[in-house]
């Protein structure tokens, strides 16, 4: 009995022994499948691009770079024909031409044949007014003495008016011609002149359109169009890259930027480049999209925590540093 006895408390030992050894087993397997993941802050390098477009539709004539070449700013880099800006280029040069006619006309007034023909008839009227007033002058004397009646005297009086009348406008006309045109039209041929050339220098304007020319130094990362294409106004046509001016893109949770404060330096390893570590300063912090970013603190939704974007830039130059590599924060802020 005693024999038994002892026996059933050896297994009970075994058996507790047991089931605390699974315990253990079990507390440490989930310990290592729960166990929180030290957090990995991540971003990537990024560089200023600028998009090549012209404001001049026409088809590609010409590349004169290709993508993964080096350009500098000003440098040609596509040609574009547009026979249009050609057609009103010839139209507008023909208008300002018209125009500058009409003012030289306006401003030198009536050819010289002109002013004479007006010359000679006002000097034809003025005889025509001296033979009248002789003519009335003998008629009056006639009529004071009775010879002639009322009625032709006032006959011969309407004719030496009419002379006058003729003279005085005929000396007008020469005044006129020698003159020149009037102030008004002086004043509207000029404005015609502007407005000429006002048109000219805008179809010019565009012309400088068709030779596109690099708008900073830098790498031509695409081109978008085949020779030979057509392009719209506007349309893109190159991308070109500025690789003097990048910096690397965070996104970190709000709980995470203490050590990412405004004007930081951190330390990030790169991975493209053998793990090399650099030294880069933050100077840029915005929060991103909250219904793209958030993330719930507890299960139960306590409260949400914002994803902000934090830019910062390379102490040094780093070399062979590439857009869209990769970086990883290995330390705090400093």
């Amino acid at each position: 009995m005693e024999k038994e006895k002892r026996g059933n408390i050896r297994n009970l030992r075994i058996a507790l022994v047991g089931v605390i050894a699974v315990v253990v087993i079990l507390f440490v397997i989930g310990w290592i499948i729960y166990k929180p993941e030290p957090v990995v802050i991540q971003g990537s390098a990024e560089a200023t691009e600028v998009r090549v477009s012209g404001k001049v539709a026409g088809r590609i004539q010409q590349f004169l770079a290709k993508e993964g070449e080096w350009v500098n700013k000003g440098d040609t880099l596509v040609l574009i024909d547009s026979p249009e800006i050609y057609a009103k280029l010839a139209q507008a040069t023909a208008a300002q031409n018209a125009a500058l006619a009409q003012d030289r006309k306006a401003q030198k007034g009536a050819r010289s044949e002109v002013i004479q023909g007006a010359y000679e008839m006002w000097q034809k009227a003025e005889v025509g007014v001296d033979i009248a007033k002789k003519s009335y002058d003998r008629v009056e004397r006639l009529f004071e003495k009775g010879v002639v009646t009322a009625q032709k005297r006032d006959e011969v009086e309407a004719q030496y008016q009419a002379a006058v009348a003729q003279s005085a406008a005929a000396k007008t006309q020469y005044e006129m011609a020698k003159n020149g045109a009037e102030a008004e039209d002086k004043a509207a041929a000029l404005a015609m002149v502007n407005r000429a050339e006002g048109a000219v220098q805008e179809v010019e304007a565009y012309m400088k359109e068709i030779t596109l020319v690099a708008p900073i130094s830098g790498e031509v990362t695409e081109v978008f169009p085949k020779q030979g294409e057509l392009v719209g106004t506007g349309a893109p046509i190159m991308n070109i890259i500025d690789l003097n001016d990048i910096w690397f893109s965070f996104n970190v949770r709000e709980d995470l930027l203490q050590e990412m404060k405004q004007g930081a330096i951190i330390t990030v390893k790169i991975p493209a480049l053998n793990n090399q570590e650099a030294k880069l300063q933050v100077h840029y912090i915005k929060a991103m999209a909250s219904f793209a970013t958030w993330k719930a603190t507890k299960t139960t939704g306590d409260f949400d925590l914002k994803t902000f974007e934090v830019r910062a830039k390379p102490v040094a130059p780093i070399k062979e540093l590439r857009p869209g590599m990769t970086a990883l924060v290995v330390n705090g802020a400093k």
